[in-house]
């Protein structure tokens, strides 16, 4: 496990488009499908890395917290099944109904949308506005595995209240942390 750093893509960059299939229905969905009314949250994850594996609980949280304010959530993987099964389609729908998810996962097999969104770990979160463009990218709180802080999504949930505000977005934003994209060979 490489601990890596977010390569934050820069503010008001465009979501780039993406049509992938979604584990849990087995339906493939575009951008447009999951765009939100007031912002949309793009989270890359996976099954098997600790670092997303300590912020499930949070990230369902805020889906519950968010959804009903406008805002819609997807959470995509890219990672080499090939060389990383846990990651498989397959395993993605059990692990999205274990946890609930009330949004889409989809798999990136092709890895084009992970390298799209110049995304470099998991976790790694990009909220957009109403127009798709890019508002914050970054952790979604100081808490770590085995660092001892509270796991409760405070950056990118203040980043979400400012934009369902439309107070300023501070620019000032700290690189998600995780694993590595296990990118392709």
């Amino acid at each position: 496990m490489s601990l890596t750093p977010s390569n934050m893509l820069p503010l008001e960059t465009e979501a780039p488009s993406f049509n992938l299939p979604d584990a849990i229905t087995e339906r493939n969905m575009s951008l447009e499908d999951i765009k939100g009314e007031t912002a949309t949250v793009i989270m890359f994850i996976c099954n098997h890395c600790p670092y997303v594996k300590h912020v499930q609980p949070e990230i369902v949280k805020l889906a519950e917290d968010y959804i009903p304010e406008g805002v819609k959530f997807a959470a995509i993987s890219s990672n080499d099944v090939e060389n990383y099964p846990e990651d498989s389609p397959e395993l993605m729908k059990e692990e999205a109904k274990k946890w609930g998810y009330a949004f889409p996962y989809l798999y990136d097999e092709t890895q084009a949308v992970a390298r799209a969104y110049d995304a470099a770990c998991t976790p790694d979160f990009y909220v957009f506005d109403k127009d798709l463009k890019l508002v914050y990218r970054g952790q979604l709180d100081e808490s770590r595995p085995g660092n001892e802080k509270e796991l409760n999504g405070k950056d990118l949930r203040n980043a979400l209240d400012d934009l369902l505000k439309g107070n300023p977005i501070t620019e000032d934003q700290i690189p998600s942390q995780g694993c590595n994209i296990k990118w392709k060979k």
